[in-house]
């Protein structure tokens, strides 16, 4: 067995669904697997959506059958068309693509309608006039059964003429619903008449004002499923309690198949939070710039910030496909982050903290082009960069005093190698009026561009550098996580107590390679011994370049 074989019989191992569909197929219960995507229009894809996205999509690619990307838009107060047009760029992004035409709930609206009069003329449904603080009284609660609302034995003739003034506009917002009639002392609440229509009238994105009842989510999802012909409805483990109504829809309506519901642990990440509430908060109160802030987990954030799709698909792969929820380290996100920059990401310069050297041996006029490669891979070719007689390295980099603890830094009389250049040497430095290190004086030690110095006296350390006339100055922003306490937003307090007030940081006077004011939007590279920086996919220009640094080279946390 290769290693590829032993990759893909790991992960069917942990992913017991990949498991029970390839038992149908050989067993011949199912012909085609159909899965689907189906997001509600009201927000952001997050770092959670990622994994059931490559979890649908990557269903379907494996068997050979369809996934379509579905939107749940019943609810026009919360969503918008902006949601809608992210969140296909989002999963395009991620590198998938779904069968046929986008699909929404909406484009159902009249047969959804059709199965509600079916239900009424069956007396399995109902319209209630109960307010919602009457309905919540007449739920009960989990340990005790609920109580028949008085408008539960109404004749079919009243329901369907209730339910098309309803349709009509005839009653005011909340004056009333149609409800399933199942069973109010069910020990599942959801099976205690639940709503299936609501009186909004507001404009929907997609329909504009044609209606003004929408069904609900639980009402609309599985039949959904059925229209589209969905073999296999995977839904995460807060959906197990609602399968059993989704199955009693689909056993009291003329539908033309009858998909089955499967439930997987959703994806929780430390130090972070997936709530769409809580993400809208963050971006509503400004504590962000946007849903694509690069600290926020959303997927488009996450682009923004660098990481790759390959990374996230790669992440989500690996993720163990279970009947349990849990808690996954951010630390493995971010591995798999580094693991595919370091293998895709070219390399360059950037001084971020900048200290000039002057090398007084070398020509004031001279301009030398180093061909420096771009990656240890050198199948990914070489770079230009300009030397010159005066140069940045990192101000952290230099000490006034040499000590054993930092026997690898640059001190007066003590040589260091420019990264993929010379080896220099400094002499002195120069002091500003307020004792600040503002230049070193240094010599270039002959013919060690490649090669240590011949005199048999070697350099300590390597540096990276950037020549002060030909190099760009760039704008970095440096963002860590967003929270600081592993779990934000468990337990009694609020999760904006746990904000990280460090988590971002703009610096202006960072230089950079000539080169890397000439790329694309959204390229990253790993910025030598400092970490991996993507530019802006918005901000960045020539003229201006801005980079976002992604993460660091190791994991200091």
């Amino acid at each position: 067995m290769n290693d590829l074989d032993s990759t893909e019989t790991s992960n069917k191992a942990n992913n017991f669904i990949a498991s029970l569909i390839e038992s149908e197929l050989a067993d011949g219960i199912v012909d085609k697997v159909v899965t689907r995507f189906p997001p509600e229009p009201n927000g952001y894809l997050h770092i959670g959506h990622a994994k059931a996205i490559c979890l649908n999509f990557g269903l379907a690619q494996t068997f050979g059958g369809d996934c379509h990307l579905r939107f749940d838009d019943t609810n026009p107060g919360k969503e918008e068309q902006e949601f809608v047009d992210a969140i296909k760029e989002d999963v395009k992004w991620l590198g998938f693509s779904w069968s046929g035409e986008v699909c929404y709930a909406s484009d159902y609206f009249d047969q959804f309608y059709d199965w509600a009069l079916h239900l009424i003329r069956n007396k399995n449904a109902y319209v209630c006039d109960l307010t919602p603080e009457q309905a919540s009284e007449h739920r009960g609660w989990a340990t005790a059964p609920g109580k028949n609302s008085p408008h539960r034995d109404r004749s079919v003739e009243e329901n369907l003429d209730l339910f098309e003034k309803m349709r009509a506009g005839t009653f005011a917002e909340g004056a009333c619903v149609l409800r399933a009639k199942i069973d109010m002392a069910s020990p599942n609440m959801n099976m205690r008449d639940p709503i299936l229509y609501r009186i909004r009238k507001i404009s929907h994105h997609q329909t504009g004002d044609k209606w003004c009842i929408y069904p609900s989510y639980d009402f609309a999802h599985g039949q959904e499923d059925a229209i589209e012909g969905v073999t296999h409805s995977v839904c995460t483990l807060e959906f197990a309690d609602h399968r059993p109504l989704y199955e009693w829809f689909l056993a009291n309506l003329p539908v033309n198949s009858k998909p089955r519901q499967f439930e997987f642990g959703r994806l929780n990440i430390n130090y972070t939070v997936t709530s769409k509430r809580k993400l809208k908060q963050l971006v509503d109160d400004g504590i962000v710039s946007g849903w694509d802030d690069p600290r926020m987990p959303t997927i488009s954030g996450l682009r923004r910030r660098g990481y790759s799709a390959n990374a996230l698909r790669n992440f989500c792969d690996s993720l163990a496909v279970a009947k349990t929820d849990g808690i996954v380290d951010i630390a493995q996100l971010e591995f798999f982050v580094r693991d595919d920059l370091n293998k895709s990401a070219p390399r360059a310069m950037a001084v971020l903290n900048p200290l000039k050297v002057v090398i007084s041996n070398y020509p004031a006029d001279k301009m030398e082009l180093l061909t420096i490669p771009l990656h240890p891979d050198r199948d990914m070719g070489d770079r230009s960069v300009p030397f010159t007689r005066e140069i940045y390295i990192d101000r952290a980099d230099f000490k006034e005093e040499y000590s054993k603890k930092f026997k690898k830094k640059f001190t007066p009389g003590k040589r260091i190698r420019l990264r993929n250049s010379y080896v220099i040497e400094a002499q002195d430095f120069e002091k500003d009026e307020q004792g600040n290190i503002v230049q070193i004086n240094a010599i270039l030690v002959e013919n060690t561009l490649g090669v240590n110095p011949e005199d048999g006296v070697n350099p300590k350390g390597v540096v990276h550098w950037v020549s002060v006339s030909h190099g760009r100055r760039a704008t970095i922003r440096i963002y860590d996580r967003l929270f600081t306490h592993e779990a934000p937003d468990r337990g009694d307090k609020d999760f904006i107590e746990y904000l990280n007030k460090d988590s971002f940081k703009t610096i202006d006077n960072c230089w950079v390679e000539p080169e890397l004011t000439k790329t694309t939007g959204e390229k990253t590279f790993q910025f030598e011994r400092e970490g991996y920086f993507v530019a802006d996919r918005y901000d960045y220009t020539s003229e201006n370049p801005v980079f976002n640094m992604t993460i660091g080279l190791r994991d200091n946390k």
